[in-house]
């Protein structure tokens, strides 16, 4: 990318930053909870929305209260307690191997040991395993360590797209790298979730309230 080019999305994406923050408000953060909780709740969100992945959650912390519960207990229970987030199977497999992985490395079914590393060894290290993409890895790196990360969910993708800030070929693993440069120092947080809550609230897939949005001005999908 040229640098004229460089600055030009730079510039988009901290004018619509500041438009979202003028609509919806700083978010809060909340207190950083546990990496393991987080990890395993960004996996249960995977293809799915958010209330059937906390269903799926909460039945799992309900029939396994102890992450040593599931490496003793039997699968199948496991992904009966996952089936409201569907993909059980798929994601009952993701949690079981990352639970042995981090048995065998640390001998304990902890992820503090992350906090000692830099963001990219984070990446390295997480993105090793089978079934933790970026936008996982991203999530755990926002959300659990407090870190300039920033995950790109279906929302992003499409408001993003939309405003012109992503290109319109670029899938959503490409788009995490696109991302991070572009990024007002210290905003990634604040940008995350007002694209989302723009994107479930007005930059809909279907039937977008075009109208009487905010970000006309600045939206390339408005136009066509």
């Amino acid at each position: 990318m040229k640098p004229s080019e460089f600055k030009r999305f730079q510039s988009k994406v901290s004018k619509i930053r500041s438009l979202l923050e003028r609509e919806y408000g700083l978010p809060e953060r909340e207190r950083e909870g546990d990496l393991l909780d987080i990890l395993v709740q960004t996996i249960l969100s995977q293809n799915t929305n958010d209330l059937n992945r906390d269903q799926a959650y909460q039945r799992l912390k309900s029939q396994f209260p102890r992450w040593e519960d599931i490496l003793t207990g039997k699968k199948r229970a496991l992904v009966a307690a996952l089936r409201p987030g569907g993909l059980a199977k798929q994601k009952a497999k993701r949690i079981i191997d990352i639970l042995r992985w981090l048995n065998k490395r640390e001998g304990k079914l902890d992820l503090a040991f992350l906090k000692g590393m830099d963001s990219e060894e984070v990446k390295e290290t997480l993105g090793a395993l089978k079934g933790i993409g970026p936008k996982t890895v991203h999530c755990l790196l926002l959300f659990g360590l407090g870190r300039e990360a920033f995950p790109v969910d279906t929302h992003i993708l499409r408001v993003g797209k939309r405003l012109g800030f992503i290109p319109k070929e670029m899938d959503a693993e490409k788009a995490h790298s696109w991302m991070i440069p572009l990024m007002p120092k210290g905003k990634a947080f604040s940008l995350h979730i007002n694209l989302i809550r723009h994107g479930r609230s007005v930059c809909k897939s279907k039937n977008p309230r075009c109208s009487g949005c905010f970000l006309q001005n600045e939206c390339i999908f408005y136009s066509w």
